[in-house]
Parts: structure tokens; sequence; C-alpha cells
């Protein structure tokens, strides 16, 4: 008499596909899900104002989300001068231009002593 030697799985399928093709299915939907929100998540910066090519002024919570920072980051920067505040009525707002620099801080050409060029003058 012979013996099969078949392996049974210990809970029963209900689905009629292999365990490694649903795990590989479900990985390719998790994938997928991810790629749609992180679409989805990016900040806009298209503007419908004509001739416009970034929004002038940002509000605290638009400064946020686009810097990925808290308030009381901005306050800090507020409060050192790296960023300067902009009030309209009862509300704060934020030059994009300041924005920019405290982003891309522009590089200061180090000045060489006046001693050091007339030495080079001289040789």
């Amino acid at each position: 008499m012979k013996t099969e030697n078949t392996i049974y799985p210990a809970t029963p399928m209900l689905f009629p596909i292999s365990p490694d093709q649903f795990w590989q299915t479900m990985r390719q939907v998790i994938r997928e899900e991810i790629s749609q929100l992180t679409r989805k998540n990016s900040p806009d910066t298209s503007y419908q104002t004509p001739g416009l090519q970034e929004k002038p002024l940002y509000k605290m919570a638009e400064l946020c989300s686009l810097l990925q920072i808290s308030k009381p980051t901005i306050y800090e920067w507020i409060r050192h001068g790296k960023l300067k505040p902009y009030k309209i009525r009862s509300r704060v707002y934020f030059l994009w231009q300041d924005v920019q620099q405290l982003i891309v801080p522009e590089q200061t050409v180090p000045s060489i002593p006046a001693s050091l060029v007339e030495k080079g003058k001289a040789a």
C-alpha cells in the first residue's frame, strides 16, 4: 500500500490562488495605494493667476505644510529675525522672497584683507 506525501494546509483556502500569489498581489496593491497617496499629498505649486510663477504671500499654515515644519519653528525664526511677518487685518502672511532667502541663503563672498592684496601686487 502506498502512502501519499501530500501536505494539506492547516486552514482551508477560500479562494483559488496559492498563498504566494495572494501575498504578491497584496504587496502590489499596497504599493499602488502608497504611490497614489504620495502623488496626492505633494503640494500643488501651480496657481491660477496669469503671469505669476509662485504665490507671493503665504499664510502660516501654508508655510508649515510647504516646509514641513511646526508653528513654533516659524515663531522662532520671526523672533531671531530670519523671517519677517506681514500682518493684514488679523492674518499673518510671509513673502515668498523672504521664505526663499531663508531656504537658500545667498552665498557671501569672503572678503580678502587689504594687506594680502597689496602683498600680491608687490610680488
